[in-house]
């Protein structure tokens, strides 16, 4: 019986995937791990104009046995101020509600309802209060945390040379800006030397204009006796 069931979950979860693979999620790609189909791995492309944008969420979903029966375990791995990481999340597609589970509901339908709850700001469960200025800090530190991740990086290969190439493209730029500033320094210098020679050569003509006006003025009087 149980054989049947695991075979039954299998199909399933493979059918699964061929759909999210013809019809994608916005924002999110799947895959499961090689060695278990009953995990598989997500990751969420910030959405444009959400304090998430230019980040990308790394998290999994671990199906039971008995799926698609029983709802999956949710969790994201990458902070990213909205979610605790590798803590079960508590939503009405997780395991924390198996009463308010569909049968009928994919991975596709699980996708889209975890990114449609990241982006709202109701809290639940395994949620956290950020400010949307800290969510943007975890978006930017986001691509190298990933990095650090080796399911990540066998299961997303594409993705990972997309965020080497940005964190190489980030590096140039501070290093350009670097450079900047020490043009502006070495011109704010070289032009602060230049008043100063300036202040200098004003200051010795007036010495002299003096000198010369006592020298004129002391002759003058001298053949006035």
């Amino acid at each position: 019986m149980s054989n049947r069931r695991s075979n039954n979950t299998n199909s399933r979860l493979r059918q699964d995937y061929v759909r999210l693979k013809k019809d994608p999620v916005p924002y999110i790609c799947a895959e499961p791990l090689p060695s278990n189909i009953l995990e598989w791995h997500y990751v969420v492309s910030g959405p444009e104009n959400t304090p998430y944008e230019g980040g990308y969420y790394h998290g999994k979903l671990v199906f039971p046995s008995e799926f698609p029966f029983k709802p999956p375990a949710i969790y994201m791995l990458t902070p990213n101020g909205r979610f605790k990481t590798n803590k079960k999340l508590c939503l009405s597609i997780s395991d924390f509600h198996p009463d308010t589970w569909n049968p009928a509901w994919s991975v596709s339908t699980i996708l889209t309802g975890l990114l449609s709850f990241m982006n709202e700001k109701c809290p639940t469960l395994g949620s956290v209060e950020s400010t949307d200025h800290d969510k943007r800090q975890f978006a930017y530190n986001s691509l190298e945390y990933n990095l650090k991740n080796k399911d990540f990086c066998d299961l997303f290969p594409d993705l990972v040379t997309h965020i080497k190439v940005e964190l190489s493209r980030r590096n140039s730029l501070q290093s350009n800006h670097g450079d900047n500033s020490n043009v502006n320094n070495r011109s704010v210098t070289e032009q602060s030397s230049i008043q100063s020679c300036i202040t200098n050569l004003i200051v010795i003509i007036g010495f002299a204009a003096f000198a010369f006006t006592v020298k004129y003025v002391m002759q003058h009087t001298k053949q006035e006796e």
